[in-house]
């Protein structure tokens, strides 16, 4: 249990430095990922950005995630959900289109219309407060690796075992602080899980 996501980043910022884990650049995921953020880029010392990713809702079910799009486009799909629901190509298409943009306002919401930062060649930890599916997580990491960052390192304070493992195959390690087998939301592992405003996400960014 955390007490809040600065507690939180604290206690993974810890587990980073006593691994061994060094970053060039810390990538939070927002809105809650960047309390995290904030606090393993200070312990390591790495300069602090965004990587913003948006959900692709199910026709007629926008809650229900099909999968993650990032700002550069970069996917991940359900694809056990997408045979299920037998959703066309076109309507994927469309979706990726969307959602790619929306993400890329996200990033501008919460950093400005500066250069984004250049991963290329770096050791990238992405942050997030939690991951339950890692659907947002997933897509993130693989625009980070298409960057070409050298080493991608997913760090959380906590996740299910099997999303963990599933997160495995995207990056090059995964870092969690807690993994517990009864997993029902991020939330639950929290005292306070207050929603972070738009305003106080990016006041902890590093983009002067």
């Amino acid at each position: 249990m955390f007490a809040d996501r600065k507690d939180a980043g604290r206690r993974l910022a810890d587990l980073l430095d006593e691994q061994g884990e060094e970053a060039d650049l810390v990538l939070a995921i927002p809105r809650g990922g960047l309390p995290v953020g904030r606090e393993v880029a200070d312990r390591l010392m790495a300069p602090l950005d965004v990587v913003v990713a948006s959900k692709v809702g199910a026709p007629g079910n926008p809650e229900l995630a099909l999968g993650a799009v990032a700002g550069d486009g970069s996917a991940w799909w359900n694809d056990e959900l997408l045979s299920y629901l037998d959703v066309d190509d076109e309507y994927l298409e469309r979706e990726r289109e969307r959602e790619a943009e929306t993400a890329r306002e996200k990033v501008l919401l919460y950093r400005g219309d500066g250069p984004l930062p250049d991963v290329e060649g770096k050791r990238v930890i992405v942050v997030d407060d939690g991951v339950a599916t890692g659907a947002t997580a997933r897509a993130c990491l693989r625009q980070v690796v298409a960057s070409g960052a050298e080493r991608v390192v997913l760090a959380v304070p906590v996740a299910p075992p099997n999303t963990v493992r599933e997160l495995a195959d995207e990056c090059d390690a995964v870092v969690t602080v807690e993994s517990p087998e009864a997993f029902g939301a991020v939330g639950v592992f929290y005292r306070d899980f207050s929603q972070v405003s738009d305003e106080d996400a990016a006041a902890y960014l590093d983009t002067e």
